[in-house]
């Protein structure tokens, strides 16, 4: 496997500040240091597997940039476009519906659904 095109900081930013403005809500970065732990899971991920899954790697940015709070508002809006353009940047399309997507994410920044039913998620409704 090649390694993965990864989403780094500035595209994470550049992301919340288009989906703030869009659909409303307080710009901002809260802790710099929380979206860089969010960012790095997925390259840990990547780092310590025999053979890495890109969709565990695109649920683990979702997850942690929502339960992480790095942004004071946006978190999981700008989580799952994350989550979801390192997948399509690695050769997956994205198939949900609107609605399908917000009910499997909406739990997440409080920790309701367990990792792998948010897992499972994508893997349905992902293809190659």
């Amino acid at each position: 496997m090649r390694e993965p095109v990864w989403i780094d900081e500035r595209d994470a930013l550049t992301l919340h500040d288009r989906l703030v403005a869009l659909h409303g809500g307080p710009a901002g970065l809260r802790d710099d240091t929380l979206l860089k732990s969010a960012l790095a899971r997925p390259k840990q991920q990547y780092a310590d597997a025999g053979s890495p899954n890109i969709i565990d790697m695109g649920t683990a940015y979702t997850a942690r940039v929502a339960r992480n709070h790095p942004f004071v508002d946006g978190n999981k809006r700008t989580g799952f476009v994350i989550g979801i353009l390192f997948l399509e940047l690695n050769g997956y399309r994205f198939t949900a519906r609107e609605d399908e997507a917000a009910q499997a994410v909406m739990g997440v920044g409080c920790r309701k659904p367990r990792r792998e039913r948010l897992q499972r998620f994508p893997s349905r409704q992902c293809v190659a």
